[in-house]
């Protein structure tokens, strides 16, 4: 009889499902990734083949809604095994909460017990997981479900628990005036789109896709008379769909090679922190940090293409008239890797988290919503102090960035070398700062980023607090907050004012 596996090998680490083993052994990845890729890409094969033979006009919703939660449970399942049990039992106590709270409490307890849960997981994660040794452990699927829970609460609160004229225009757009049943509850929680990697969806949008009213109702936002067409044109996720499965493979690409070739534990040997100077540690800080994004590029990029695959996620139509696919998409790898600002990064990373809290927590709190968002994020994100240490680091930064551009970027604007010159400096200096301040939250525990900031943290985090400080005692700095939200590493977006 064959010996099994050792449970200490790092491939054979995993809670769910051990079919795949040999063939994560054969491909040297570790078997929790090799679960989620096997997940993802059989959930997109399913949505073409839902897109196709479970067409609105065909098939019932209640069908669809039914064929999408029991793809999804056992999506779940396969990849989590047992911990799954976390996911379906935070799923029934909001459905409880649900059909039993009152509408003008419905999304104080929803938020409460989802964010309660979620966070006695992250702490029983610490001491199950040991630091993240899976990468794809149960707490992904739940936070995504957190966030569904809470924004569905909200909207319901929104449409029969406050009246339309204390609503601003997006929460009257988006509130829901009918409780869904048991079934569409299901549904939109734990869909086989979306359960296992998000992103996280406006409900209204969900049961228009299932009802078949979801593209119907983008593209009645356009004159198409005006273009030449006599009826609604029927808009193909298929050259979408293609294009993020590129972007997708040269992510995994980027992800076996750049990840192995420079590995976050880098950033804590011996001789980046004792014998490479200050510029060679800046530089390679970069590099690592730049080597750590494909695993997100490729997991967000193809949580979408799975969603587009199966008809969810059209937006509309852009200036060019071009069909565009992007009501889901989580972030903009372009505007990314050219961010001339940290505002500009981070509105452009995790773009459905930040609009999550927008949603559950700038626009709602009355007092202190930067900080209260802030908190939010990071009780959302886990209680790894790596992640706490991101957070407290990229206010700094966001507020000495905010301040140097109200008072500097108009001297450059008077030409075009200065302004070239100006967009390149802003470009080296954002993409540094960000790699400072999101290293921590790679790193997840106190040790090695206090080993990371020791070398770096008397220059960078003391220029960075000496700006801030001359700026605001010049009296330089904006009395006046604006809008923000966060999302994820760091996760706050500070409007310009």
């Amino acid at each position: 009889m064959a010996a099994e596996p050792q449970p200490s090998s790092l491939s054979y680490r995993t809670t769910g499902s051990t079919c795949l083993h040999p063939l994560s052994e054969l491909l040297g990845i570790p078997l929790d990734q090799v679960n989620f890729v096997a997940c993802q890409l059989a959930a997109l094969f399913a949505a073409f083949w839902f897109r196709v033979y479970l067409r609105p006009g065909q098939t019932s919703s209640d069908v669809r809604h039914a064929v999408a939660a029991i793809f999804g449970i056992y999506f779940v399942i396969f990849c989590f095994g047992w911990y799954s049990v976390h996911l379906f039992v935070l799923v029934l106590l909001g459905y409880a909460i649900m059909v039993s709270a009152s509408v003008s409490n419905i999304h104080r307890y929803s938020f409460f017990v989802a964010m309660g849960y979620l966070t006695i997981c992250h702490i029983s994660r610490i001491y199950i997981f040991h630091y993240g040794i899976l990468t794809t452990d149960f707490s992904g699927p739940l936070m995504i479900v957190t966030q569904k829970i809470t924004t569905l609460a909200f909207q319901v609160h929104d449409g029969l628990g406050r009246r339309a004229e204390d609503l601003s225009a997006e929460q009257h757009q988006l509130a829901i005036k009918v409780k869904p049943s048991f079934l569409e509850y299901l549904s939109y929680l734990l869909n086989f789109m979306s359960v296992i990697a998000g992103p996280c969806n406006n409900y209204k949008d969900y049961v228009a896709f299932i009802e078949g009213k979801h593209i119907h109702m983008k593209l009645l936002e356009v004159n198409w008379k005006q273009k030449g067409f006599h009826s609604l044109p029927e808009p193909s996720p298929t050259g979408a769909v293609i294009h993020k499965l590129c972007i997708t493979l040269v992510s995994l690409l980027l992800f076996l090679t750049l990840t192995k070739t420079f590995p976050v534990t880098c950033l804590v040997d011996d001789w980046f922190i004792h014998k490479a100077g200050f510029p060679a540690q800046l530089c390679y800080l970069y590099v690592v940090m730049q080597a750590s994004k494909p695993k997100y590029y490729f997991a967000w990029t193809l949580a979408d293409a799975v969603n587009n695959a199966a008809g969810f996620g059209f937006s509309g139509v852009d200036e060019n008239g071009n069909f565009c696919w992007d009501l889901l998409s989580n972030l903009n790898i372009w505007k990314i890797e050219t961010a001339t600002s940290f505002k500009m990064y981070l509105e452009n990373w995790n773009i459905q988290t930040a609009t999550w809290l927008k949603c559950v927590c700038y626009e709602r709190v009355p007092w202190y919503p930067t900080v209260l968002t802030f908190i939010l994020s990071a009780l959302w994100h886990g209680v790894y102090p790596g992640y706490y240490f991101t957070f407290l680091t990229g206010i700094l930064v966001t507020l000495a960035a905010r301040a140097v551009r109200n008072n500097y970027r108009h001297y450059f604007l008077s030409s075009r070398p200065l302004k070239a010159a100006y967009d390149a400096g802003t470009w080296a200096v954002t993409q540094l700062a960000v790699s400072y301040t999101v290293a921590p939250f790679v790193m997840l525990a106190v040790e090695p980023t206090i080993s990371l900031y020791k070398p770096l943290g008397v220059s960078c985090f003391g220029t960075v607090s000496d700006l801030h400080s001359q700026l605001c005692s010049a009296g330089s700095y904006p009395g006046q907050q604006h809008p923000c939200s966060a999302a994820s590493c760091p996760d706050w977006r500070g409007r310009r004012p």
